[in-house]
């Protein structure tokens, strides 16, 4: 009974598991300008429908994803149902039937086509396993590895636990570790810290980080501080 509601409870949280609606469609580079800092790209998509959506919806802003042909790897493979095990033990779901609740997370967060483990490509399989990791995080499921090591976009994971608060080393919850240090005299409380690199932290990882400084630290751990624009404190900041 217990597990039954557990399982509703996760159901009803993937339901609803997206930030965004994002339109996706295939296209073709025709022409591209290199203008040193940005680059102008001219993209050819096989869909009349679009120009009228772009324009109907006033399209600014656009991600562009570039795949190389390459299929899913081996270690890419063993990652994604190490973590899909994971998932299952957590959420109660028999494995393959985690793995296909998982895959429409996917399609439901990435706007991506639904796709099969067997040849998908490799950028298929490396944001997969991005939104496994973000949903380990999320969910609090306690993974056999440390997800560090399962992860193939080492950024983004990052960039997760500071969403999420958690531990980018072992999953607990988690602060956030200036990675580049405010500086003696600055107010915390006012200073700007936009362009300060962080990473979150348990508070034992913290403390270690302090004791280390950021090169060894990251040395051993595999980590860093990065860029981050959301939110950080429960002020907004």
């Amino acid at each position: 009974m217990e597990n039954a509601k557990k399982q509703k409870e996760i159901m009803g949280q993937i339901v609803t598991y997206h930030e965004e609606i994002v339109m996706m469609y295939k296209g073709e580079i025709t022409a591209l300008r290199d203008k040193g800092s940005s680059i102008d790209i001219v993209v050819s998509v096989a869909d009349g429908r679009l120009a009228a959506a772009v324009k109907n919806k006033r399209v600014k802003d656009v991600l562009l994803c570039l795949t190389d042909g390459r299929r899913i790897t081996p270690d890419q493979r063993k990652k994604i149902y190490a973590t899909l095990r994971d998932i299952s033990n957590h959420t109660g779901y028999p494995p393959e039937e985690a793995k296909q609740i998982m895959k429409f997370v996917y399609v439901e967060k990435t706007a991506g086509e639904y796709f099969s483990l067997s040849d998908c490509s490799v950028d298929t399989a490396r944001v997969f396993l991005n939104v496994l990791t973000d949903f380990c995080l999320e969910h609090g499921v306690i993974t056999t590895d440390m997800l560090t090591d399962r992860t193939d976009d080492i950024d983004t994971y990052l960039t997760q636990c500071i969403r999420h608060r958690k531990c980018a080393i072992c999953g607990r919850n988690g602060e956030i570790h200036h990675w580049d240090a405010i500086g003696m005299g600055n107010d915390r409380k006012r200073y700007d810290d936009s362009a300060n690199r962080k990473i979150c932290l348990c508070r034992m990882h913290h403390t270690i980080a302090h004791q280390k400084g950021v090169k060894d630290f990251q040395r051993d751990y595999h980590v860093y501080g990065i860029i981050y624009r959301g939110k950080t404190d429960e002020s907004g900041r």
